[in-house]
């Protein structure tokens, strides 16, 4: 078979299945599957390959569907058909038309133990992809409001209940002593269960050296004492939202701006950066 010519339209519901319609020219041999392999190190390991049996809706078209039940691990999967025999080959899957409709602003039960995501997606080289989260509990960010003078952030937590003491706390990676607390502020008594809000003052968190542009993880804590929960934005269509999410940045210090952002996993930060120089 040759790499370049499977191609594959994706549609998911809202419940977590992915379709996947293959159209392949030659057809593959009888028994190929499609695979999933979870990208890096972890693909070489138990569970870290996937395969789905493919099945024949109409001449020319094979299909394959990934149940919402099915497990998949959290991270970026890549898409192969594989053909069976004494060396088996592999096919690259390249993106089709992807009907990502369903995803948009999903609201899952806040009372769930575990929420996970798939969404599919086109690689920088031209390849089909999934990436999976799966978390439990869960803090998902909804409305950020990027102020003169620190964020603003709306949510809705899932599998814990926001208690006593329930606090955000910002935390620069690999410096333990850096971290700043806010308590979380009366949600919307309108919105959902499970909603929270929380807002984060900027001057406070930049009170230390910020030499180099920093990323502050937001983890938000139920209650006193309890584990932390990492902010982050999952239930929608949006893969990676790094570089479509753009806030304004504001001074935050002497020479420092703030702003919020997402990494290429999805998960909410704070961004403080050196001033450019003036002159």
């Amino acid at each position: 078979m040759n790499a370049t010519a499977v191609r594959a339209d994706c549609a998911a519901d809202r419940a977590g299945t992915l379709t996947f319609d293959l159209m392949t020219a030659p057809a593959p041999a009888p028994d190929s599957v499609l695979l999933l392999r979870r990208r890096g190190a972890a693909g070489r390991k138990p569970g870290g390959t996937i395969r789905i049996p493919l099945s024949r809706p109409s001449p020319g078209r094979l299909r394959a569907v990934l149940p919402a039940s099915a497990e998949l691990a959290e991270g970026r999967w890549d898409a192969y058909v594989e053909e069976p025999g004494d060396e088996p080959a592999e096919a690259v899957v390249e993106p089709g038309l992807r009907d990502l409709r369903a995803l948009v602003d999903r609201c899952p039960d806040t009372g769930a133990a575990t929420v996970s995501a798939r969404v599919p997606y086109p690689t920088l080289d031209g390849r089909l992809a999934v990436r999976s989260w799966v978390r439990a509990p869960h803090a998902e960010a909804g409305a950020v409001l990027a102020g003169p003078s620190g964020m603003t952030v709306r949510g809705v937590l899932y599998g814990v209940e926001a208690g006593e003491g329930a606090t955000v706390e910002a935390r620069l990676p690999g410096e333990p002593g850096r971290v700043h607390s806010v308590p979380l502020t009366a949600p919307d008594p309108d919105g959902p269960a499970g909603s929270f809000a929380f807002t984060l003052p900027y001057a406070p968190v930049a009170a230390g050296p910020v030499p180099e542009a920093q990323l502050w993880q937001l983890w938000l804590v139920p209650a006193a004492g309890a584990d932390r929960v990492r902010v982050s934005r999952i239930l929608d269509d949006v893969w990676s939202r790094n570089k479509s999410f753009v806030y304004p940045g504001h001074p935050a210090a002497p020479g420092v701006l703030a702003a919020p952002c997402y990494t290429a996993d999805n998960d909410l930060c704070l961004r403080l950066e050196p001033a450019p120089a003036v002159g």
